[in-house]
């Protein structure tokens, strides 16, 4: 509390203020995209991870609890990639934490890329690796060959979900670069 100044705060109002202020003067379309992109981002991570369970599914040949399985997949990823873009990305553009372009897009490309694409991979693997061995669709393997396993299974999964990741990633740069412009 010592090291609080209340310049700094009458700074960062202002700056609030003035970011606010220029945000409300842009087109409805600009500003839906601007206030609304998190949304977007976290509906394509939902779909990312759908897809991803859908070929785990095929591959380990899990054919039962599909909702159990669909309705998970896609409400954690779609809030956490929502959450993850609004904390690391829009609140700091607009607070004006985040002014280096650079650095925005660089942040907002990483959180699309993780949050967006390979976590939602990453958690399609233990969902349907439990389904598998709760439904004996697919013989598990041991404590000894349980990682090269895995590695085995994922890599075909990985080769297809190429496409969604360079999906996910070029939203992601594409709603910074317009964030970017915006602000």
């Amino acid at each position: 509390m010592e090291n609080h100044k209340p310049d700094d705060t009458i700074k960062e109002t202002l700056i609030f203020d003035i970011i606010t202020r220029k945000i409300e003067q842009l087109p409805e379309t600009d500003r839906k995209v601007f206030k609304h992109g998190s949304t977007y981002v976290g509906i394509n991570a939902a779909f990312c991870d759908l897809i991803a369970n859908s070929f785990f599914r095929r591959v380990l040949h899990v054919t039962k609890a599909p909702v159990a399985s669909g309705l998970p997949m896609a409400v954690i990823p779609f809030v956490t990639a929502t959450f993850s873009y609004k904390g690391l990305v829009s609140l700091p553009l607009i607070t004006g934490d985040l002014s280096c372009e650079t650095c925005s897009v660089t942040r907002g490309g990483l959180v699309g890329f993780i949050v967006g694409s390979l976590y939602p991979i990453f958690l399609a693997i233990p969902m349907n690796g439990g389904l598998a061995g709760r439904y004996g669709s697919t013989v598990l393997p041991d404590k000894a060959n349980f990682l090269t396993y895995w590695i085995r299974i994922s890599k075909p999964v990985f080769r297809k979900m190429l496409f969604p990741i360079l999906l996910q990633t070029a939203l992601q740069h594409t709603l910074d670069l317009d964030n970017i412009s915006y602000s």
